[in-house]
């Protein structure tokens, strides 16, 4: 009799309807449904010790990254490293996936 080590295959779907921060999956990496109404932010925080990709699906947010902010538009993806100071500012009612797994170094 073989053991299986294969993970389990998880599956989650994006809700529109969320209220803010959504966690997906249990466990890593850690995957958030973000949902920002239009003029709301989240203040500059940090991530230590994590790699992050962050997918804008709608909206408009400017992600200010330390001292660098960028204007993101839908399908803009940005991967990131989560020691800097973060903080998501939403231009338009805005609705993104993040991705935070542990950093690899």
């Amino acid at each position: 009799m073989s053991e299986s080590t294969a993970a389990e295959t998880e599956r989650a779907t994006l809700d529109g309807d969320s209220d803010g921060r959504t966690r997906l999956f249990d466990g890593e990496p850690k995957t958030i449904q973000l949902t920002l109404d239009a003029g709301e932010s989240i203040p500059p925080h940090t991530h230590p010790d994590r790699d992050i990709v962050f997918l804008l699906r709608s909206g408009a947010v400017d992600l200010t990254l330390g001292d660098e902010t960028l204007s993101l538009s839908p399908g803009d993806i940005v991967r990131f490293d989560g020691d800097q100071d973060i903080s998501p500012a939403a231009t338009a009612d805005s609705e993104a996936l993040l991705v935070l797994a542990a950093s690899s170094e």
